[in-house]
C-alpha cells in the first residue's frame, strides 16, 4: 500500500508497459555504545546498519536524545520516508528523536543491498524491524521506542508490536491495513459507488471490467489505485508540493534511480505476478488482536485504500491496555497536513506520556 504519490510511486506503470548510526560508509559490525552522554544532547546521524544479514539505511535526528524515540515504518512497500522526513516530520524533532529506515528492497537499502531474485517476506521484514528496534534502544540508551507504521508499514507494525512488546511503549497505526480480502473489496465497492454517484461512466466501466477482488492480474491494483486517487482528491486536502521534493543528498540521479527501481521491485513483490505476493498473506484478524501495549489508530475519513470501516472493525476487536481510534476529516490515505497533525497529537498526548 503506497503512502504517497511520487513520480515513481504508481509502480504499476512498469507492469502496464511490460506486464546507525555511523558516518556514511562503514557498517556497524557489533553493538555500539550509547551516544547519549547527557540530557540535552542533540543527535543527527545517518548510515548503514547490518540488519538481517544485509546493510540497511537508517537515520536518527532529534534535538535532545533524552526525548522519547519514534521509529517510523514507511509504506509501499518500497516508499521510503527518509527523503521527505524533514519536510513532513522535522518539527517533531524538538520533542522526539526520530528514526527513519529504508526497509529491505527500498531506497538506499535497495541501492546498497539489491535483493536480486530473492523474494521479500513479511516475516523477514518484521524481523529486520525488531532487530533495528533493539539496535536503536542500545544506541540511544532508551528502554523502549514508540512504533509508528503507516499503510504497508502498519502491517509490519502490528507484527512487530505483538512479537516483541517489550521493545515498544505504544503502537500507532496510520491508515491501518487489515486484510488482503477485506481492504481491496471495500475499496473497489466504495470507489464504484462514488463513480456511479458522480455519473463517471469511464471509471465505473474500468472498475467493472476488472471485477471485484481477489485478482490474479497485477495491473488491476493500479487501475483501482488510480480511481481511488481521483476520488480522494475530491474530498481531501492536498499535501504541499514541497513535501515531495527529495531532501539534499536524496535528489541525485543515483539516489532517484535506486528509489524508483526499489519501488518497482517492491510493488511487484507486494501484489505478485498472479495475486500471490506479500499482500496475499495479510490477515491481521487471523493473527489475533491481543496487544500488550497501548494501540492508537489514526485514519483519514476519506481513505479509500484502507477504508475506515475495515480498520474500525479490526480496532473494535483489539484488546490492549489502552486504545483509541482517531478519524481525521478531509484526509485520505496519503499524508496531508491534517493527517500528520493528528499523528503528532496522538504521539504527543497519548503515546509520549507512557514513554517517560
Amino acid at each position: 500500500m503506497t503512502g504517497r504519490k511520487t513520480p515513481a510511486a504508481d509502480c504499476i506503470r512498469a507492469l502496464v508497459a511490460a506486464g546507525l548510526f555511523l558516518a556514511i560508509g562503514p557498517v556497524m559490525a557489533a553493538p555500539s555504545p550509547s551516544i547519549c552522554a547527557s540530557a540535552g544532547q542533540a543527535v543527527r546521524e545517518e548510515g548503514f546498519v547490518a540488519l538481517g544479514g544485509i546493510e540497511q539505511w537508517v537515520t536518527v535526528k532529534g534535538a535532545d536524545c533524552a526525548n522519547p524515540v519514534v521509529l517510523f515504518l514507511h509504506g509501499g512497500p518500497g516508499n521510503p520516508l527518509s527523503p521527505y522526513a524533514d519536510a513532513l516530520y522535522g518539527a517533531w524533532e524538538k520533542d522526539f528523536t526520530l528514526v527513519q529506515w529504508d526497509q529491505r528492497g527500498a531506497g538506499r537499502t535497495f541501492g546498497r543491498s539489491p535483493p536480486g531474485e530473492s523474494a521479500l517476506s513479511l516475516e523477514r521484514m518484521a524481523a529486520d524491524g525488531v532487530e533495528l528496534a533493539e539496535h536503536v534502544t542500545r544506541r540511544l540508551g532508551a528502554k523502549k521506542v514508540i512504533l509508528l507504521g503507516g499503510s504497508w508499514g502498519s502491517i509490519l507494525g502490528v507484527r512487530m508490536a505483538t512479537a516483541r512488546p517489550d521493545l515498544f511503549h505504544a503502537y500507532v497505526g496510520v491508515s491501518q491495513v487489515v486484510s488482503y480480502r477485506d481492504n481491496p473489496a471495500a475499496s473497489h465497492a466504495k470507489a464504484t459507488a462514488l463513480a456511479k454517484a458522480a455519473g463517471d461512466e469511464k471509471t465505473v466501466s474500468a472498475l467493472a471490467a476488472i471485477g471485484p477482488p481477489p485478482w490474479e492480474n497485477p495491473r488491476n491494483f493500479g487501475i483501482l489505485r488510480r480511481a481511488i486517487r481521483a476520488y480522494e482528491a475530491k474530498s481531501s486536502d492536498p499535501a504541499p508540493k514541497a513535501w515531495w521534493a527529495p531532501a539534499p543528498g536524496y535528489d541525485t540521479r543515483e539516489r532517484l534511480a535506486e528509489t524508483e527501481e526499489g519501488e518497482d521491485y517492491s510493488y511487484l513483490q507486494f501484489v505478485g505476478r498472479k495475486g500471490d505476493g506479500l499482500f496475499s498473506k495479510v490477515d491481521l484478524a487471523k493473527q489475533g488482536a491481543a496487544f500488550a501495549i497501548p494501540v492508537f489508530l489514526v485514519h483519514g475519513a476519506e481513505d479509500l485504500v484502507a477504508t475506515p470501516e475495515v480498520a474500525r472493525r479490526y480496532f473494535d476487536d483489539i484488546t490492549a491496555p489502552r486504545k483509541a481510534f482517531v478519524l481525521v476529516p478531509r484526509a485520505g490515505h496519503d499524508p496531508n497536513p491534517a493527517l500528520v497533525a493528528a499523528q503528532y497529537r496522538v504521539v504527543m498526548q497519548q503515546a509520549r506520556p507512557g514513554a517517560k
